[in-house]
């Protein structure tokens, strides 16, 4: 059997780099961990830490293809942080201009969640610990 011991980072492709770098480190929180620039791909490539052990690599390439996303297209269908209190997080959401969806209850744990999207529309979620 093969042996994960976890995930190792998670990949984002942006539209606009700039405008994707500041929702995720300005809205979100994230910590720019390693940015460069990759001129053979005329590309940027921003390495992110999540909770200080997770990562997102938010890469920019010149023209990507659109994501479909809505409705549920098949691929990778969102992303969820865990999050202590959902009210204070939609609450900051909503002071930095970031919509949510209505509050749902997980019918099987009875947790409470949330969706909103990043600046290319791909679906995050905030999931009430």
């Amino acid at each position: 059997m093969l042996k994960i011991n976890g995930i190792h980072h998670i990949a984002i492709i942006c539209s606009n780099y700039q405008t994707s770098k500041k929702f995720y480190t300005e809205v979100l929180g994230f910590e720019a961990e390693r940015e460069v620039f990759r001129e053979a791909r005329n590309s940027w490539k921003l390495d992110l830490k999540v909770a200080g052990k997770y990562q997102i690599e938010l890469f920019s390439f010149p023209n990507p293809a659109p994501r479909p996303s809505r409705p549920e297209a098949a691929g990778l269908r969102h992303l969820a942080f865990e999050v202590n209190d959902l009210e204070e997080a939609i609450l900051f959401l909503s002071a930095k201009n970031v919509q949510t969806e209505p509050i749902r209850v997980d019918e099987f744990t009875g947790k409470r969640f949330t969706f909103f999207a990043d600046p290319d529309g791909l679906p995050l979620e905030l999931y009430e610990r």
